[in-house]
């Protein structure tokens, strides 16, 4: 039986209206999409062919798994399915092979493999792990998976400032013990993005 740690990058076909909707209000559709198609692609050519671990791009709407020109060829690719972010991601949770399984937005830019290698590191000593984000949700969840499956995303209240804790309470309530990386930025305003375009 397989144990290797398994990556999951989970990305949306980039189009206006799609993906950084909240971000768009601020900056425009185009401009959102272009921050997003860099975002994705520098954070998959960072994190993709790491041999450390195997990665899987997770992506919706479900027919882009067979969508050329997108996506780096080579990666495996899944279906996120329907659902909320938490369902969708419990799928991902019980529907992968089995081992450490570490889940990642693909527009984070500040993640590193450094980041995903502690991850991976901290479920050798903890059943979860979470990297906080700076607006109260999370760039990275992961699951040791072992000795079971807990579905940790029950009644969690997406997009707010109680997301982490949220998915915190859940995880502590299945009787799990909890790794915290350190906090990242995501880039959901149009204030986030001036501040990511000052560092790049």
């Amino acid at each position: 039986m397989s144990l290797d740690p398994q990556l999951v990058i989970m990305a949306k076909t980039p189009l206006i209206g799609r993906v950084k909707t909240r971000l768009a209000r601020d900056i425009g559709g185009v401009e959102a999409v272009r921050f997003f198609r860099t975002a994705s692609a520098g954070l998959i050519r960072r994190l993709a062919r790491d041999p450390r671990w195997q990665t899987v791009l997770a992506l919706t709407p479900d027919r882009a798994v067979h969508e050329p020109g997108i996506w780096p060829d080579g990666l495996p690719r899944v279906a996120q399915g329907s659902g909320d972010l938490g369902a969708r991601m419990g799928r991902l949770f019980r529907d992968l092979p089995p081992g450490p399984v570490v889940i990642v937005g693909a527009d984070i830019p500040a993640i590193e493999a450094a980041h995903v290698a502690a991850a991976f590191a901290a479920l050798g000593r903890h059943d979860a792990v979470l990297g906080p984000a700076e607006d109260g949700g999370y760039w990275l969840v992961g699951l040791k998976r072992r000795p079971r499956i807990a579905d940790i995303f029950n009644g969690v209240r997406w997009s707010s400032v109680h997301t982490l804790e949220d998915t915190e309470r859940n995880i502590r309530a299945a009787g799990l013990n909890l790794a915290r990386l350190e906090s990242l930025a995501d880039i959901d305003t149009g204030a986030d993005h001036a501040r990511w375009r000052r560092r790049a």
